[in-house]
């Protein structure tokens, strides 16, 4: 867990500071209609950035912070949900779909098996503390 947990933190403060200091890149290199607003695609990529600092404090102690793994494993579905939306709607072409695979897809088995680990754990332990009363 501490391992997958830190390999996202390290990948989300490295792609959040790349937004940051270069808004427009992504856009350029997708062939994609520059930014009219690049402060917002920054602000994404400041709360990526932060994202990346819970998931290394969560690496910690998975176990106690897994709210903190929650919230970002929940992140990395809605946020290609409201890709596809967008997409289906018009609003955005398919070229932005190849930052999801990174930032999205390939976190949701590690995401998801970290959570159902925890949460047996976590099971166990209420069971255990029931039979011990």
């Amino acid at each position: 867990m501490k391992t997958v947990l830190r390999a996202a933190a390290v990948y989300n403060v490295l792609w959040g500071a790349f937004v940051i200091i270069f808004p427009q890149a992504y856009f350029n290199w997708g062939e994609m209609e520059p930014l009219n607003h690049p402060m917002v695609w920054q602000g994404m990529g400041m709360v990526v950035g932060v994202y990346g600092l819970g998931y290394w404090w969560a690496s910690e102690d998975p176990y106690r912070h897994w709210p903190i793994i929650a919230v970002g494993f929940l992140g990395k579905i809605f946020g290609p949900i409201g890709f596809f939306f967008n997409y289906f709607t018009g609003q955005v072409p398919f070229e932005f779909i190849y930052t999801l695979i990174t930032n999205d897809f390939i976190w949701w088995v590690p995401f998801g098996w970290i959570l159902l680990e925890i949460y047996i754990h976590n099971r166990k332990k209420e069971v255990l503390q029931t039979i011990n009363k």
